[in-house]
């Protein structure tokens, strides 16, 4: 049975959010309307200003994306998808992408688990050895666009579920596992593994890490280190 390493994708190992990312494109390309980017662009601006959360942020882009989707081509889309990952796709953090490497090298099943959409995941994820990808699926209808649905929603919004059912059906083993998460909402699954690393955490991160005793790892600059 081949160990594991869990990696939460945005902000962990990619240096921004592939669904930011993503939806910025398709604005700039005039896929999505102009509306889409003033309806976050305050939050944005709040966040830049630290007048305003990065999770505020992150929902207000969110928010424009899931309720502008629906009709899109997904021809379209994946083109968008790909562009962005060519782009942007080398911008990832030092000390996660050297220790994706060194556990590929040791054997190690590289899993991915992100709430970003699966088409921009699958490229930027393979390009960096990853086996599995887990991510925002969204509903393709027959006629070649999106309907606006999310596929396994439930699930995708709970890694520790996510990371269960992998092991389960990759048989790989929790033994030796190692997780690597930059948020609250990878507590779940940061709780299952042998070795928990909260990376450049957000305060309610930080605050679990300190309770349970997990590393703290922070990439500031060219400088790496552990707190």
């Amino acid at each position: 049975m081949r160990k594991v390493a869990i990696f939460d994708i945005d902000g962990t190992i990619f240096r921004s959010s592939l669904l930011i990312e993503l939806t910025d494109a398709l604005v700039s390309d005039g896929v999505l309307s102009a509306n889409a980017g003033r309806s976050y662009a305050k939050a944005r601006m709040k966040w830049l200003d630290r007048e305003g959360s990065y999770d505020d942020y992150v929902d207000a882009v969110i928010k424009a994306f899931e309720s502008r989707i629906k009709g899109l081509e997904h021809e379209a889309f994946m083109v968008e998808a790909k562009r962005v990952v060519a782009r942007s796709g080398a911008h990832v953090y030092r000390y996660t992408r050297d220790l994706a490497e060194k556990l590929k090298r040791r054997g190690y099943f590289l899993l991915a688990i992100s709430n970003s959409p699966k088409e921009a995941l699958d490229p930027f994820c393979a390009k960096w050895g990853f086996d599995k990808v887990y991510g925002r699926i969204n509903e393709v209808g027959p006629d070649g666009r999106y309907t606006g649905r999310t596929s396994f929603h439930d699930l995708i919004c709970d890694k520790s579920k996510i990371l269960k059912r992998a092991v389960a059906k990759e048989g790989l083993t929790l033994v030796g596992s190692v997780g690597v998460g930059d948020s609250e909402s990878d507590i779940p699954f940061l709780k299952l593994v042998a070795e928990p690393i909260c990376f450049n955490p957000n305060s309610k991160l930080y605050a679990a890490a300190k309770r349970y005793g997990w590393k703290v790892v922070v990439e500031r600059k060219d400088v790496i280190y552990q707190i």
